[in-house]
């Protein structure tokens, strides 16, 4: 059996360069694997696993190599094609599936490719993803033929999606911009608009692995330009945009005058929803969200939560502690009051266009409603993978009355300032937050210079 390089298995996924560092040999081994774990996870020979791929390049012939795998480990696949990672998880959910595949780079570069996966309702990360190598090492695994099945998902999907604003008429009173930057969440944006188009504007629907326009990433500003730039072309006629990530669990906004929301407040908008309808629930963000978040939880009745970054570790919280929302600064938004409490960009997306239906507000509006923000955008400093931890290490016993959950987040008398490592790249993350504009200068000062003693190079 060929045995993948340890350096494919991240902390929430398995990940390389195609040709370089990631194979379908590789992909093939490691279905072999996953397959394997999944049975024994949910002690059946033959494990019920959905597989779905991203619009890469590279993704048919990988998913094709891990099929293969899994089917080798008498997993009865049940293969969905192409579509965005949450249909990959509403599939999951849908169709009672014992495990999943999602086939994808993500918002990473063209070259790059990956897969994230689930067993039994959770996502596979950690230690329990890494385990897969050794299962290969020690030679644990099925060998007995499995069958594949192909299914359609997309239409249920999109169906699902729809049934979140079908009754405010969001769709079809506002005209919304989209841009999937071409990423995968456009084959979704088309069905969803489909019958609807006159009162929508596309950008970028057609999936390119190339992504000729813009980079699929809303969290980075200037990917959010041609987006600003169409709603101020329009004069007013639309209500507001959205943009998604490369697979499509992630969203960001732009308000009717054109300006990129913060994470921050779209988080605010979205959970003071879902508290209206949950009075008292438990809202949990991560270590990256503003403190203006988590006050704000706190004087609409809710009970926040600051929680470790990364998607695996917000829904696993999630489900433990029974929150009805969350959210992340980098847009990985997570609904559990009327929906499965996955990160969903597509249908995150539609509960703030359902809320801006049924405000009857602008959606400006609403966001200068909300308490003025003060912070960074999130700063990603290059810093190597066997020095990264060190880092944090000694910024940890430096500032020892930090909160040290996930990194550390210091907080001083202007504000707080983060740095953590990153778990998917050879970066530092910071991000800091001040009471004002100059507070905010101040602690960025604050940061550099403990970042700097700490032998970082900024």
């Amino acid at each position: 059996m060929h045995l993948p390089d340890s350096s494919l298995f991240r902390a929430y996924d398995v990940r390389g360069i195609v040709g370089e560092t990631l194979t379908a040999a590789d992909f093939l081994s490691i279905g072999h694997a996953f397959a394997s774990h999944v049975a024994d996870a949910c002690q059946t020979r033959t494990p019920l696993i959905v597989a779905v791929r991203d619009g890469r390049e590279s993704s048919p012939t990988l998913s094709e190599a891990f099929i293969e795998g899994m089917l080798r480990a008498s997993a009865h696949v049940l293969d969905a094609g192409m579509g965005p990672t949450p249909m990959c998880y509403f599939a999951t959910h849908h169709l009672n599936a014992d495990g999943s595949v999602m086939i994808t780079g993500s918002h990473n570069p063209p070259s790059h490719n990956g897969a994230k996966l689930m067993c039994d309702g959770k996502s596979l990360y950690g230690d329990a993803l890494a385990s897969l190598r050794k299962r290969l090492v020690d030679g644990d695994l099925l060998h007995s033929r499995g069958k594949r099945e192909e299914v359609e998902m997309l239409d249920e999907y999109v169906f699902e999606l729809k049934k979140s604003v079908a009754s405010s008429g969001a769709l079809h009173n506002l005209n919304i911009a989209w841009d999937a930057g071409n990423g995968i969440a456009g084959v979704a944006v088309e069905k969803l608009l489909k019958g609807e188009q006159a009162h929508h504007t596309c950008l970028y629907l057609e999936s390119d692995s190339r992504f000729p326009n813009h980079h699929p990433d809303p969290s980075v500003a200037k990917n959010m330009a041609d987006l600003q730039t169409t709603i101020l072309a329009a004069r007013g006629s639309i209500a507001l945009g959205v943009a998604f990530d490369g697979d499509g669990d992630r969203m960001g906004a732009v308000d009717d005058l054109g300006r990129v929301l913060s994470p921050d407040h779209v988080l605010m908008l979205l959970a003071e929803d879902v508290l209206a309808r949950n009075p008292g629930a438990l809202v949990i963000a991560d270590v990256k969200t503003s403190d203006g978040f988590f006050e704000r939880i706190k004087t609409k009745g809710g009970t926040p939560l600051m929680w470790l970054t990364g998607h695996a570790h917000i829904k696993t919280k999630m489900a433990e502690a029974g929150a009805k929302f969350a959210g992340e600064a980098s847009g990985h938004i997570f609904f559990a009051d009327e929906y499965y409490g996955y990160d969903d960009g597509l249908y995150a997306a539609l509960r703030l266009i359902r809320l801006v239906a049924e405000s009857g507000k602008k959606l400006s509006t609403l966001v200068d409603a909300l308490p003025p923000l003060f912070t960074s955008p999130e700063i990603r400093i290059e810093c190597a993978d066997d020095k990264k931890f060190g880092v944090i290490a000694t910024l940890q016993q430096q500032f020892p009355q930090a909160v040290t959950l996930d990194g550390v987040r210091v907080t001083t008398a202007d504000g707080w300032w983060l740095a953590r490592a990153s778990n998917t790249q050879a970066v530092l993350v910071a991000r800091a937050e001040g009471h004002c504009a100059d507070s905010l200068a101040r602690v960025m000062h604050a940061m550099h210079r403990a970042l700097s003693a700490a032998g970082v190079k900024i």
